[in-house]
């Protein structure tokens, strides 16, 4: 069985603030560890699993699912196994990783077997599929690497059946934090992204016209012998520095080795710490029932105003 990448890119101009994520340098990054990705993206696989399971308490019988940043196509096969006649969607903005996708999905035995996979190369903040026509939309680790997340959860509004499910992760702030620190004693240059804080993600999921959103976030500690292995973790699968307001000149060996200094400054037992706060979030598309009217002064239809108080968390046991 043969699956088409179906290229849909998009680019669009701004002006970016320091902070700013560049969006084509986010395709590039990955797109040059694909052939390597899942191979280092134990982390990426682990917190996925951990997605997974969310799915135990929800009853949903999707038919059509997308997988949005789906990289090298491992979070898909998990999903195609779990909903064996549902459709999936793999979407990424890396063509390198979709091609890896294609190498590595499921072989049919059957040739006239209808595909249940499909392959699109596309930004995720302008989603090329129909109204209203998904069940569910599953993104692990994807949303971090987005400048504006607000209109990233406008398309997937858009895109969901009325009571579809969203399931999502993404890092939150104090991911790295060890390694912001310590280049924050060197300089003032942003040599670590920034991530989002929960409860932003989860007011722009009500702006958005999301109901029962449920929200909750975990803390991971990894230790390493030394920080290059640290930074070799993060190379490997793409996810180095990208912001446009990092330097842009290569660092000195000189501030180099003064951040490796403040960071031993931390080291444990166990070895050097390292950070990684994850946000695990889920929603339910706006029902047609219960939509909200909006007021005269509002043109979208899916922006309801809720209360950040309004967002559920999920209890620890």
């Amino acid at each position: 069985m043969k699956i088409k990448i179906l290229l849909l890119r998009t680019v669009t101009l701004s002006l970016v603030s320091p902070d700013f994520l560049a969006r084509d340098k986010v395709a590039q990054s990955f797109g040059r560890m694909a052939a390597q990705y899942e191979q280092h993206a134990q982390l990426q696989q682990f917190i996925g699993d951990f997605l997974l399971e969310r799915l135990h308490d929800i009853k949903i019988n999707p038919q059509r699912i997308v997988d949005l940043g789906s990289g090298s196509g491992w979070l898909s096969r998990k999903l195609t196994a779990r909903y064996p006649k549902a459709t999936c969607y793999s979407l990424d903005v890396a063509l390198p990783m979709l091609q890896q996708a294609q190498q590595k999905r499921p072989v049919s035995f059957w040739p006239f077997s209808r595909p249940r996979q499909f392959l699109i190369c596309a930004d995720a903040m302008q989603l090329p599929l129909a109204d209203h026509s998904i069940d569910l939309l599953v993104s692990n680790l994807m949303l971090q690497w987005c400048n504006d997340f607000a209109p990233i959860f406008q398309e997937i509004a858009r895109v969901l059946k009325p009571d579809g499910i969203l399931l999502f992760t993404s890092f939150g702030p104090d991911t790295l934090r060890e390694l912001r620190q310590s280049w924050a004693t060197v300089d003032n240059y942003s040599h670590v992204n920034r991530f989002i804080d929960m409860h932003d993600l989860g007011d722009a999921l009500l702006r958005s016209g999301f109901t029962h959103p449920v929200m909750d976030t975990d803390w991971l500690y990894y230790h390493y012998p030394d920080v290059k292995s640290i930074l070799r973790s993060l190379k490997n699968i793409g996810a180095h520095n990208i912001m446009q307001g990092r330097l842009k000149t290569l660092t000195g060996k000189n501030r180099f080795q003064q951040m490796i200094q403040a960071y031993e400054t931390l080291r444990q037992q166990q070895g050097l710490p390292v950070t990684y706060e994850v946000i695990y979030g889920h929603a339910v598309g706006q029902s047609v029932k219960h939509s909200a009217k909006p007021s005269q002064n509002e043109s979208s239809p899916h922006l309801v105003n809720v209360p950040i108080s309004a967002i559920g968390r999920i209890k620890k046991a």
